[in-house]
């Protein structure tokens, strides 16, 4: 196939996400998807609304890295369960909320168990149209490297 012109290859398919590529950095080969780049590029959407709990250790957010949250409904306070630390060395996550939210409606980003966010058990609430948070793990707590309100 080195001997090809581009022309001359079969047409291209898309990707289908889960496609692995090689990467060189320093002396060690690793691998990668298309999936682990559009996950710091494309949001997962989370609705949310008041008296509900997300748990993001479910399986379904493994890989997010990227949450915009739209508020639906009417006032209240809805949960938001960060992994556990212990799951989650070198893992980070940035949060969005849409324009939906206001002083009444509020998502409170909690750590898991007695896990800690910023050396706290305690909530991190958003409750401000177009705030954003971004949460980095080094395997034993959450840290808060940077808001916007």
């Amino acid at each position: 196939m080195a001997d090809k012109k581009i022309s001359q290859l079969d047409s291209a398919s898309a990707f289908s996400g889960t496609e692995t590529f090689p990467l060189v950095q320093g002396s060690t080969t690793k691998k990668g998807t298309i999936n682990h780049i559009k996950n710091f590029l494309i949001p997962t959407n989370i609705t949310v609304e008041a008296d509900v709990t997300v748990d993001l250790a479910d399986s379904q957010y493994a890989n997010i890295k990227l949450v915009k949250l739209t508020w639906s409904g009417g006032s209240g306070n809805m949960t938001l369960t960060l992994p556990s630390a212990s799951s989650s060395q070198n893992r980070a996550i940035r949060f969005i909320s849409n324009g939906g939210f206001n002083n009444n409606t509020r998502v409170y980003l909690t750590p898991a168990g007695s896990d800690t966010l910023d050396g706290s058990t305690n909530y991190y609430e958003i409750n401000k149209t177009y705030e954003g948070i971004y949460v980095w793990c080094d395997g034993n707590e959450w840290f808060i490297i940077q808001k916007k309100a």
